[in-house]
């Protein structure tokens, strides 16, 4: 099964606000050495470009999913220290959403074609 797209239903404006946050604009020059980035940047002449640049869009999609990855890489490392508080609340709240079947007796109950001899 294909892992879904991180991209989808990101607008472009969000990841690049999301890259300004994380990053600054100093740093996403230094990654990304395009213009708009490092002279005089701003939101919206960095959108104006990316939406008619393909390959500058591509680089900046590419460091977004990146930095996608190396949050969640860096989430999963620190909730996984024992007795992080993020972790026990995140534990029960998934405990309480999950809804215990009655029983299991409709397990049995589905025929499997080409078996019943």
């Amino acid at each position: 099964m294909a892992k879904p797209d991180p991209l989808h239903g990101v607008t472009l404006k969000a990841l690049l606000t999301d890259l300004v946050d994380n990053y600054g604009w100093e740093e996403l020059g230094q990654r990304i050495n395009i213009k708009c980035f490092t002279n005089n940047p701003s939101i919206s002449s960095s959108l104006k470009f990316l939406r008619k640049t393909a390959w500058a869009r591509t680089k900046v999609e590419v460091l977004y999913v990146a930095s996608l990855d190396s949050t969640l890489n860096d989430e999963a490392e620190h909730t996984s220290e024992p007795g992080h508080k993020s972790e026990a609340k995140h534990s029960s709240a998934q405990k309480s959403d999950i809804k215990k079947p009655d029983s299991n007796s409709n397990i049995w109950s589905i025929s499997r074609s080409g078996c019943d001899s």
